[in-house]
């Protein structure tokens, strides 16, 4: 197919509309006729398709996702490669409710809806690093919400696997990786020792930007962003929006830390601190 063509079938499956385009995959809205049933379809673009290393870290995510069961994680129907086209492709559920992404567009969120949505994707997770899973690009376009308004975390593309020592490894080497704007400060500085808790840092971004409608760090360039999270404190959200609840200033103090020995153990911790904040308890 050429560039921008969107395809009629991908596998079994008929194409009905294009739903995204990223730099390291398209994503399709599709028909299963096998069980009926409307899905997400995510395909290596075709420029990529003779590059090993996107090829493999395409059919790695799909373990991933396999291996990850769990109600707050985006489901993984099938894995293949299409026979005509020579394309690997991934069927997902579709989530019809859109993004954390498009709603924050409108504004930021009250802290009962923030920490209800935390609520949910806190355990997934901490499920998802139990089982030596760093996810190391959580932010709010890679959430997703079904037709019932429940998040998922979606988009494990550039996950990568925890060795015992609590060194990641995969196919792309040390390097930086991810989204600036979420990057935890041992991400941004590229190291090769990640774990859970640089995890932990995004969704403290992602706390800060739902109680906020603004990302605590900003620049004109990318770079930019990456120093401010390497090399300037954490920014006080009561100074952003004063009429949150005080408790707030300390979940964001922690959940960012620069040290990651600083911040919060597990994503369900953080979450059951902001719960408690939402309903006007004290913490310390």
């Amino acid at each position: 197919m050429a560039e921008h063509t969107i395809p009629i079938k991908i596998g079994r499956c008929e194409i009905r509309a294009e739903l995204g385009r990223g730099g390291m995959a398209t994503v399709y809205r599709g028909y299963d006729p096998q069980v009926k049933r409307e899905v997400a379809i995510k395909v290596l673009p075709r420029e990529f398709l003779h590059a090993p290393d996107f090829r493999t870290r395409f059919e790695r995510e799909a373990q991933t996702v396999a291996g990850l069961e769990h109600p707050a994680i985006v489901p993984l129907y099938d894995f293949g490669e299409d026979a005509i086209a020579d394309q690997p492709y991934i069927i997902m559920r579709l989530m019809t409710g859109g993004s954390l992404a498009d709603r924050l567009k409108q504004g930021p969120l009250p802290t009962t809806e923030a920490a209800r949505i935390m609520t949910r994707l806190a355990p997934a997770l901490d499920y998802a690093h139990s089982k030596n899973v760093v996810h190391r690009d959580l932010k709010p376009g890679n959430i997703l919400f079904d037709s019932n308004n429940e998040p998922y975390i979606s988009d494990f593309g550039i996950a990568r696997l925890m060795s015992g020592g609590g060194a990641t490894r995969g196919v792309t080497g040390s390097g930086i990786v991810g989204t600036p704007g979420y990057m935890s400060p041992e991400q941004a500085r590229g190291e090769k020792v990640i774990d859970g808790r640089s995890d932990i840092y995004a969704l403290g971004i992602i706390v800060f930007e739902m109680l906020t409608g603004k990302l605590p760090y900003e620049a004109d360039t990318p770079m930019g962003v990456i120093v401010k999270h390497i090399t300037e404190p954490v920014p006080r959200i009561l100074d952003v929006k004063p009429d949150l609840p005080r408790g707030c200033e300390m979940i964001i103090e922690q959940a960012m830390a620069k040290d990651r020995d600083d911040r919060f153990a597990t994503a369900n911790v953080l979450a059951e601190t902001l719960s408690g904040v939402a309903k006007g308890e004290q913490v310390t």
